[in-house]
């Protein structure tokens, strides 16, 4: 239940994101002098129009049936569009450059300026992650190897057939520990290193760093069970070294004024790094064609608005309204 309310809220959001953003092409082009003869929200058959004067004439405005967008109709969008003579003068290609270019990027401005209401909200509300926060291989704690029984439920984990120290432990490894290479293999992360040690068996090098020292040690890597995926059936023999990521920084709380600044900053990173994401789309084309046509999709492939109204439901089904509210503002950014 909770699922399809959160599709049904998330799209509505989206449809609201989307009839702002033309609401900024309107209230500009009415305010530089252009007439805007129609304004709806979706496309399709006509459910609900009504006309409401304004200093230049009337503007139509009305809900189509299929609720995926909306338009905003100024007169004279192109030197052949069909103007009528009463309207001439308020026409949009007759209008100086500096009007027109206003008009354009006022929808964008328009969903920045959502993105950023939602991300001040958020910062007051829950607070903000450091999107720069350290992501190097630092180990959490130590403990022995347990294998891996279930992949859902409240125990995961099996009894350790070699209870004690663990093989990290025992090779004097830390908690605090950055490791830095695993054999032959150097690593910039947890995950990195938990995948290069999963298919390794034996006595491995490792070199980590512990108080600004570089140091090296041969940990004895441990066969186990692991699910590494989640469609996967059964489990998979893996190496393992009994070793934890450490805890990552929590968000940091601000309240309605120090939110402000904290707002516009967390905004210029995450643009940043939206930007290298939207910079790939073009390399995940062909890995797109082929789960259109059939093929298993990559999960790095770009998602639709269903798959995206998807995603907003499965936070609401979990109660993560801030990953909601969170999606809803990144998406807002991408509109922009």
């Amino acid at each position: 239940m909770m699922y399809a309310i959160g599709i049904a809220l998330f799209a509505l959001g989206l449809l609201v994101s989307v009839a702002l953003h033309e609401c900024g092409h309107m209230w500009v082009a009415r305010a530089t002098g252009m007439k805007v003869r129609r304004y709806f929200v979706g496309f399709g058959p006509t459910l609900w129009s009504t006309h409401r004067p304004n200093r230049l004439g009337s503007t139509e405005y009305g809900i189509k049936a299929v609720p995926l967008g909306g338009f905003c109709d100024i007169a004279g969008m192109t030197s052949v569009d069909e103007i009528a003579p009463q309207d001439e003068p308020y026409a949009m290609y007759k209008q100086k450059v500096w009007k027109r270019v206003a008009v354009l990027f006022a929808g964008p401005a328009m969903n920045i300026i959502i993105g950023l209401v939602l991300i001040y909200g958020i910062a007051v509300s829950w607070g903000l992650p450091d999107l720069h926060a350290p992501t190097s291989a630092v180990i959490g704690e130590t403990a022995c190897v347990a294998p891996q029984v279930a992949k859902t439920g409240d125990n995961l984990f099996g009894p350790c057939p070699h209870p004690g120290a663990g093989p990290a432990a025992a090779a004097g490894l830390k908690a605090g520990d950055t490791v830095v290479k695993v054999g032959d293999k150097p690593v910039s992360t947890f995950e990195e290193m938990a995948k290069a040690i999963r298919g390794m068996s034996g006595a491995v090098p490792v070199v980590y760093e512990r108080g600004g020292q570089t140091l090296t040690t041969t940990v004895d890597i441990e066969q186990t069970q692991r699910f590494t995926d989640k469609e996967a059936a059964t489990a998979t023999q893996v190496g393992a070294i009994g070793v934890t990521a450490a805890p990552q920084p929590g968000p940091t709380q601000y309240n309605v004024l120090t939110a402000v600044p904290a707002t516009f900053t967390f905004t210029g990173d995450l643009s940043v790094e939206l930007g290298k994401s939207l910079a790939k789309i073009p390399t995940k084309i062909g890995a797109l064609v082929h789960s259109i046509a059939g093929g298993e999709r990559d999960k790095e492939t770009p998602i639709s608005v269903v798959g995206a109204s998807r995603i907003g439901g499965e936070t609401v089904e979990h109660g993560i309204w801030v990953m909601f509210w969170f999606f809803l503002a990144q998406l807002n950014f991408v509109l922009a």
